[in-house]
């Protein structure tokens, strides 16, 4: 039986890199992830096949042209990322349900192409005053950083009707409870 694909996009400090982490340890999810492509040189120990597929910018822009992506986006200038067709077909091939941690333009090019074997999940914040202190509790980014994500955040969340369902995250174990019903609803017990 092949595998379905689960999407989750949110803006950034809204805690979906947390409840993805929660998510992949429950089995009965048989939750799997794709090795994702990148134009970038790998960083320290990064093996090519392991965190990303390296690619040259050209053999990238080649893999683009061809159809190879199911999404893509030039984050920097020169600077690509994306998710390979066959990596999806690698996952949901061996019956395993794909979860994708992937921004919003990237959620709905793969839910438009996939239909209803994706199921796209939009993580909301309770509000922008609650994201912005969360990432000013974070004391990773200048201001400067934190104005410009929540600017980011507020046309993410914009798109929100966009998606099949939003989960909003006032408190996480809720959210990672009603993320893991909406998965075994649409991936477990069809």
């Amino acid at each position: 039986m092949k595998g379905k694909i689960i999407i989750l996009s949110a803006p950034s400090g809204t805690g979906k890199s947390t409840i993805i982490s929660r998510l992949v340890t429950k089995p009965e999810l048989r939750l799997g992830f794709s090795v994702s492509a990148t134009s970038r040189a790998p960083r320290g120990e990064e093996k090519d096949g392991k965190e990303y597929f390296f690619l040259s910018h050209a053999d990238f822009m080649k893999k683009v042209e061809a159809g190879d992506f199911v999404e893509w986006e030039e984050v920097y200038q020169g600077t690509c990322y994306g998710t390979l067709v066959s990596e999806v077909e690698r996952v949901t091939g061996r019956g395993d349900n794909l979860i994708m941690d992937v921004d919003v333009k990237g959620a709905l090019s793969i839910k438009r192409r996939y239909g209803n074997d994706a199921l796209a999940i939009f993580i909301m914040p309770p509000g922008i005053d609650v994201l912005a202190e969360r990432l000013r509790g974070r004391a990773t980014d200048s201001e400067e950083t934190i104005l410009k994500r929540l600017a980011k955040a507020e046309y993410e969340m914009g798109f929100a009707g966009d998606f099949d369902t939003v989960v909003v995250n006032d408190d996480l174990e809720r959210a990672v409870e009603e993320v893991e019903t909406k998965i075994q609803v649409f991936a477990i017990d069809n």
